[in-house]
């Protein structure tokens, strides 16, 4: 059913796709869902993104979530402990990135194109605020990038865009349970000789719904109250779990 779907789809969108010569670029682009629900019992999803190009060429999507500022820290043994010791702060960091692309990236494009366009987890702008070493920035910046990648936000190699004609092309992208919500970027970038020939952005929002959105709200807007409320609960159900193991 999902792929008869897709397959109205981009006939849709080929349909669609101009004849002059003038618009040889072209390049439109769609989603099987602008919206990811978050609900209590979400373990993930995958979204589909399907397309359509006038004339041949390479097709790179990004998927950026939102920014935000991130600490990395350094753990160092001490007494047979390990704890935490100094630590770097960036900002602009993407809570979730992912890419795919139809062939190697490096083949599709040099590296300074990928870097202007910021394509690839090695062209992020992750900016530092803590005063440190080069050295130490990068080694800070690769410990994120790995941290991420170990949680699912980060895809660690693109993902295989496949051509069906040489117009109509897709892709799935993959939102793990751990998810963020907000709003999220999809690029999708037709590249021809090298070089970047059309652009197109689409937005995707990832949001939590029913009681975990509920929940989520109370927490934040009254986290002084929802604090109270959680030690509260974890109290009595102590007490419960005591008096239960008592009589059994």
């Amino acid at each position: 059913m999902f792929r008869i779907a897709f397959m109205a789809a981009v006939t849709v969108i080929s349909a669609t796709l101009p004849l002059k010569n003038s618009w040889a670029d072209a390049l439109v682009v769609d989603l099987s869902n602008h919206l990811v629900a978050i609900t209590t019992g979400f373990t993930g999803t995958d979204v589909l993104l399907f397309g359509a190009v006038q004339n041949e060429g390479d097709i790179i999507v990004t998927v950026r979530g939102p920014d935000q500022d991130m600490v990395v820290r350094r753990k160092e043994r001490t007494v047979g402990i390990w704890v935490n010791r100094e630590s770097a702060t960036f900002k602009n960091v993407p809570t979730y990135y992912a890419s795919a692309s139809n062939r190697p990236m490096d083949i599709i494009a040099n590296d300074n194109v990928l870097k202007d366009y910021r394509i690839g987890l090695e062209h992020q702008r992750f900016i530092a605020t803590t005063d440190i070493t080069e050295v130490d920035q990068k080694a800070y910046r690769e410990a994120l990038v790995r941290n991420m990648q170990n949680v699912g936000l980060f895809n660690q190699r693109p993902a295989k865009i496949s051509f069906l004609s040489n117009q109509l092309f897709r892709t799935d992208i993959h939102f793990p349970a751990n998810t963020p919500t907000g709003t999220y970027m999809i690029n999708v970038y037709l590249i021809r000789d090298g070089r970047i020939a059309s652009v197109k952005t689409t937005p995707l929002v990832v949001s939590k719904t029913g009681v975990s959105a509920e929940v989520y709200d109370f927490a934040h807007r009254y986290s002084a109250l929802y604090g109270i409320i959680a030690v509260i609960i974890a109290v009595i159900s102590g007490w419960v779990a005591s008096v239960a193991f008592r009589k059994g």
